[in-house]
């Protein structure tokens, strides 16, 4: 539960795939539970000089895991503490407000991650980040981009950078007929109610994703967010 997270400052990586992400990165890893077949196969190599790894069976692996078919190992992994750290934006930066959804925002992490975005910030009331399902669904790539969280209308205003703010609405103009800049901020919003009144009056470039007269209301905030962040992305690659 997200209160003993917080109180605990553990959050927990589950799977093969996962694990090994995360025993790349620089994330500090607590304990490892792991089947003997990881322990013999993977975990040999991928564990040289860690001690702290118990060896568990299917079923005790599978009544400690928030899975529902657990795949072999299981890491506790201490939360950074980057709470300090000061927010500087020289490239191109996500502003999420309130997305809610995890498997929304663990995918926007994976997108971010793809496109070469470093930086996410994050509303208040946007979705722990630290929740398993978010987790699960970044497939790794939490441990590559750094994402906060942070009063969004006061990051913006105190944006030394000057970057020019970007907003996903649906009054907004054709983004596929827009100079963008390499160098922007790009907020995305609820997946229900859409960016909110504090931060939509900061933006200087409303953009939307045009539709074909589909009858479809919208797009999930993930895929719109992949459609975006390809745009502002295309310069590099032509």
């Amino acid at each position: 539960m997200q209160k003993f997270r917080k109180l605990q400052r553990q959050f927990v990586v589950e799977g093969v795939k996962m694990v090994d992400e995360l025993l790349r990165s620089s994330f500090e890893v607590i304990r490892i539970y792991a089947t003997e077949n990881w322990i013999n196969t993977i975990g040999k190599f991928a564990t040289s000089g860690f001690a702290n790894i118990q060896q568990v069976t299917h079923s005790e692996l599978q009544r400690i895991s928030q899975m529902k078919s657990p795949n072999e190992v299981l890491a506790i992994v201490k939360i950074p503490d980057n709470e300090s750290e000061r927010l500087i934006f020289d490239d191109f930066v996500l502003m999420l407000d309130q997305i809610a959804d995890p498997g929304n925002l663990g995918t926007i992490i994976r997108i971010a991650d793809w496109f070469g975005i470093r930086t996410i910030v994050c509303s208040p009331d946007t979705v722990e980040l630290y929740n398993p399902k978010v987790i699960q669904a970044t497939m790794g790539s939490v441990f590559r981009v750094h994402v906060h969280y942070a009063c969004l209308p006061e990051v913006i205003q105190n944006n030394g950078s000057g970057l020019p703010v970007y907003g996903a609405l649906l009054d907004g103009e054709n983004i596929f007929k827009q100079q963008l800049s390499k160098k922007a901020i790009l907020v995305i919003g609820n997946e229900s109610h859409g960016i909110s009144d504090a931060v939509r009056s900061l933006i200087d470039y409303p953009v939307k994703i045009p539709s074909m007269d589909s009858g479809a209301e919208s797009l999930n905030a993930s895929v719109a967010t992949a459609v975006m962040c390809a745009e502002f992305r295309r310069g590099f690659w032509i």
